[in-house]
């Protein structure tokens, strides 16, 4: 049986990716400050949802990163899938696709450093964009030259292997299986591979070994977008929501059997945080795809999908142009009038809505970058 081609993107995809970047564009600052300006515990316990544990554990803060990641695994049977169908060989795909993984590290290295910087040696190489452009990058290879089968074996292959070498692999001067931060196998090896500096000098959270499980997070998302490309007519939309919906619990509840023997830790990409951030990642397309593509309610996704767009321009240009300094000159004059509550919050919102302005102008008009 053939999946279906469709020529138009997933406005779920699409809506789901603006949410997530909608969190690290200044949507988490509006717990922060509300927490901090009223004291009322669901704000504090949301505004601590928004920050990092130390090491262990899972907060949401953590999911953004590995949701995008995820994304990018979606769109690929979209993006890849059809060109297979009408003939078109792996092997005249797979430059595309390296050169994309090339392009979103260099970006990396921009965004860590800024441009035109040549002291090689200070410079910090592994970077968020980085580890979306690496491991998606070997993920959409798996999937240009394997099959379902092979596709699953290669998941559990990396998940397993993973642990297998995160528990069992000397360290010197440590004892196998210790994953603290000072003596782990991906840190320890990391800084013996990586040039430049490290963020954590002795450990970088988007280091190269753990990329190799971070390979599984994007694997996880073309599981979901091959079962979201099948023909409506094969599965139906809403048995495609509760396929998701299962395949999420279960990935959640593989995740805390497997936190007792292999923490999950974020910074080391450890399988146990694998499956936690895919099953929720998993759980949330099945919401958005069954808000937007099942029941069709779509006049509020506007604000999100002119996000998601352009993904990689507003992480980017949040590096580079200072957004508060205008949110200011522009409404720091009136805001001053309100109590100091609604101007710490009013400053918030400022902020976020001069980033979305500029984005939608860029949507307005079109202009997306394509990496």
């Amino acid at each position: 049986m053939k999946e279906s081609t469709p020529s138009h993107r997933l406005l779920s995809l699409d809506t789901l990716r603006g949410f997530d970047m909608f969190w690290i564009t200044g949507g988490e600052e509006i717990f922060a400050v509300l927490a901090k300006v009223t004291g009322w515990s669901w704000a504090i316990f949301m505004a601590h949802q928004f920050t990092h544990p130390d090491w262990n554990g899972f907060r949401a803060y953590d999911l953004i990163f590995p949701t995008f990641l995820f994304m990018a695994g979606v769109s690929t049977p979209f993006s890849l899938g059809s060109r297979l169908e009408k003939g078109v060989p792996p092997s005249e795909l797979i430059g595309k696709v390296i050169r994309r993984g090339l392009i979103l590290v260099f970006l990396g290295i921009i965004y860590n450093n800024g441009i035109f910087h040549t002291e090689w040696a200070r410079m910090r190489y592994p970077s968020v964009l980085g580890r979306i452009g690496l491991a998606g990058m070997f993920a959409q290879i798996i999937y240009l030259y394997t099959g379902p089968k092979a596709r699953w074996a290669w998941f559990a292959g990396l998940l397993l292997g993973y642990y297998a070498f995160m528990m069992f692999f000397p360290v010197p001067g440590c004892e196998p299986g210790t994953l603290t931060m000072e003596c782990n196998p991906a840190s320890y090896i990391d800084r013996l591979i990586i040039p430049g500096r490290l963020y954590l000098k002795i450990h970088d959270p988007e280091g190269l070994i753990s990329a190799i499980p971070a390979i599984g997070t994007g694997l996880m998302g073309i599981f979901a977008g091959e079962l979201l490309r099948t023909s409506d007519e094969i599965i139906a939309r809403k048995s495609k929501v509760v396929y998701l919906i299962f395949a999420g619990i279960v990935s959640l509840l593989l995740c805390v059997v497997w936190d007792h023997f292999f923490p999950i830790n974020k910074n080391l990409w450890t399988s146990s945080f694998v499956l936690c951030a895919g099953g929720f990642s998993t759980l949330l397309l099945a919401l958005f795809y069954w808000i937007v593509d099942v029941m069709n309610f779509r006049k509020w996704t506007l604000f999100f999908v002119v996000i998601g767009m352009n993904s990689i321009v507003i992480y980017m240009v949040g590096r580079f142009i200072d957004f508060a300094y205008t949110a200011h000159a522009l409404f720091g004059g009136i805001l001053s009038y309100f109590p100091h509550p609604v101007e710490a919050m009013g400053e918030v919102i400022a902020i976020i809505m001069v980033q979305w302005v500029f984005m939608y102008l860029l949507f307005r008009n079109k202009l997306f970058l394509k990496v």
